[in-house]
């Protein structure tokens, strides 16, 4: 619709845009409006129609992109206004164009919005299947927690920074999950461990994947350990349940019979008790080091996405 400044203007995959958008349904009906829209092309913040557009603009140009439910919000579609496989309209401006900013400077709020923005983003992608693209995002997420020592987050943004952490790693457990990942999802289940022993999510992930790999030891005490923490949950006493049937040559059922189920319980009895709400006493600092963890578990993942 109208020129920019020359094509020595164009950003480069990995700069931080910002443009100014409005987005129309094929029968007028306004869907997005954004005076500021800002992100890195190339990290997937947005829909892929606006990345590709941004990619291909010079600075101050004024352009119409159409495109179909592949490139804009999929056979999901967007709820409440937008339906699967809608063709979008976009009249966009690119406003700015900036190397994007370097994650060593950044303060501790500014992590911590990020940190939720990528999150965030991460679930869209998981909730369409697109388990590739949310391992990345979840990846983008740990990779903003991993700060310097120089930066001293209060009290409340230490918690929140942690609390933010624990919910990447698990949602990056459930991602690799379904990409068959099972050494990494041990490893970021360890992650989560090391922040939060108690967590059940992932004790009780990282014990039934320990049983589907033989280790029975560990997998019962793994699970034990959930079990005590949360003795009404039943997947645990279902898998505690098929794993001594495992463990005596037994055919594994879902639903173990009363005798297999009554020894189970005797000897489960200590377990079952309520345990002690345990505060968050671990350094801040601790939650960097277990990113960190995650993130190098990941890299085979990553890697897995670009073959793909």
């Amino acid at each position: 619709l109208r020129e920019g400044f020359g094509d020595a203007s164009r950003p480069f995959m990995g700069q931080e845009v910002t443009m100014k958008l409005q987005g129309l349904l094929e029968d007028g009906t306004i869907v997005d409006r954004d005076p500021k829209l800002t992100f890195v092309i190339g990290d997937g913040d947005v829909i892929q129609a606006l990345e590709l557009c941004a990619y291909s603009m010079e600075l101050n140009e004024i352009a119409l992109v159409i495109s179909d439910g592949k490139y804009a919000y999929g056979h999901l579609g967007r709820a409440p206004d937008i339906r699967a496989d809608a063709t979008v309209v976009y009249e966009v401006q690119l406003l700015k164009v900036r190397n994007a900013p370097d994650l060593t400077t950044l303060s501790a709020p500014d992590r911590i919005r990020r940190c939720k923005q990528k999150r965030e983003r991460g679930n869209y992608y998981f909730q369409r299947e697109d388990y590739h693209n949310a391992v990345r995002l979840y990846n983008q997420a740990l990779e903003l927690l991993n700060i310097s020592s120089e930066i001293n987050p209060t009290a409340e943004e230490a918690e929140e920074l942690r609390e933010d952490g624990l919910k990447c790693l698990n949602n990056l457990a459930a991602v690799q999950l379904k990409l068959e990942m099972h050494e990494e999802v041990i490893t970021s289940c360890n992650a989560v461990l090391s922040l939060d022993p108690n967590n059940v999510k992932a004790l009780f992930r990282k014990g039934k994947l320990l049983s589907e790999k033989e280790n029975y030891e560990e997998a019962m005490e793994t699970l034990k350990k959930a079990l005590k923490i949360e003795p009404s949950m039943k997947a645990i006493h279902v898998e505690l349940s098929n794993l001594v049937r495992k463990q005596t040559g037994q055919r594994d059922i879902s639903k173990p019979k009363r005798k297999v189920w009554q020894a189970l319980r005797k000897n489960l009895v200590p377990f079952l008790s309520s345990p002690r709400k345990s505060g968050w006493d671990i350094p801040w600092k601790w939650l960097f080091g277990a990113a960190v963890v995650a993130v190098g578990s990941v890299v085979t993942t990553v890697v897995m996405a670009a073959r793909n």
